[in-house]
């Protein structure tokens, strides 16, 4: 029988990663997220209404087309109140992890309603483009100032929260866009009343349309990798094995994955082949403190065996997912073998 070690970072469900909810990178408690977030709601909020109003009144798309993604802020803001409150369950049953891949629900979910948004609120533009309604510019102009002050309130707000986490991430991006939307709209406004160019209406609606198609894709792309257990953005995995492979007493890694369990927190796992006669459990702390340190990963679970004589790893046997047998050197269909080699020190 072979010297076997299959090692957790911290044991038990306990896990903690850059910017987690264990704990905030910036030392941002939930409880100070959640009152940033209602604060910013309350406002947004009020304001909303008043706008629906006025845009009305004024026959204003652009007012319109804010007050809907106000509308959207709002939905992003609660659902993100909401993930924050169902992230911080604790692990238990068949939820291994928690609910904590609920705040990247919440960020997709913010991301997809900015690109739907955009896509109906571009139709309505080029449609005024063709065929300019009349724009009360003043009153544009002074609900679209009003709201710049609002949107700055509120986006301080949201960026005192822990914006590590992509759920909170995506309510911010809806705040700032729709800061950006209320510049356009009060610069169209001023040039309604001033030169009677109604068209700046809709070309103002435009430039929202391309802030809200951006930061939708940013947030659908960023939860879409971590859905797709993709290794975190700026981590080559390549890079990391042969780094691993490179330390002391180390012979092989292999089965290496990567991946984030959500925003902040990182996770790996690998099998180790380590010398004949090397420690596997010191072998098993540097690695997992070189993870830790240099590359934020909290969880890692190592697999930790010895090389026999043969070269081969001690072990009698793997079973595969399939209930079949095979031997860890027959193929690489777990991913690449990393190894030292004469560059690594």
């Amino acid at each position: 029988m072979s010297d076997h070690h299959d090692d957790h970072d911290g044991g038990g469900h306990t896990h903690e990663g850059e910017g987690g909810h264990a704990g905030h990178a910036h030392g941002v408690s939930a409880d100070a997220d959640r009152r940033w977030l209602m604060t910013a709601l309350m406002l947004i909020g009020v304001f909303m209404l008043a706008e629906v109003v006025v845009g009305v009144l004024a026959n204003s798309l652009a007012l319109i087309s804010d007050a809907a993604h106000m509308l959207t802020d709002v939905a992003s803001i609660v659902l993100a109140l909401i993930a924050m409150r169902l992230a911080a369950r604790p692990a238990k049953g068949q939820f291994t992890y928690g609910l904590k891949r609920v705040e990247i629900l919440s960020a997709q979910a913010n991301g997809l309603t900015l690109l739907l948004l955009s896509v109906w609120l571009a139709y309505e533009a080029v449609r005024r483009l063709i065929s300019p309604p009349q724009v009360t510019g003043g009153l544009v102009l002074l609900t679209a100032l009003i709201g710049v002050a609002v949107n700055l309130v509120a986006t301080w707000c949201i960026s005192k929260a822990n914006r590590t986490s992509l759920n909170v991430e995506g309510a911010y991006q809806h705040i700032l866009t729709d800061l950006f939307g209320f510049i356009a709209t009060a610069i169209a406004g001023a040039i309604v009343l001033t030169t009677g160019f109604a068209r700046a209406d809709a070309i103002a609606s435009l430039l929202v349309v391309v802030l809200m198609l951006k930061a939708g894709y940013g947030l659908v792309r960023d939860s879409g990798r971590i859905f797709l257990e993709a290794a975190p953005a700026g981590l080559d995995p390549d890079v990391l094995g042969d780094r691993l492979a490179a330390q002391d007493a180390v012979v092989e890694v292999h089965d290496l994955h990567v991946w984030q369990i959500t925003s902040g927190q990182l996770a790996l796992s690998a099998h180790v082949l380590v010398q004949p006669g090397g420690d596997c459990h010191a072998v098993r702390r540097g690695l997992q403190s070189l993870l830790r340190e240099q590359y934020r990963i909290g969880h890692a679970t190592l697999q930790v065996d010895h090389v026999g004589d043969d070269g081969a790893p001690e072990l009698l046997q793997i079973t595969t997912p399939a209930g079949g047998y095979r031997d860890p050197h027959c193929d690489n269909a777990h991913g690449p073998v990393h190894r030292p080699g004469p560059h690594m020190h």
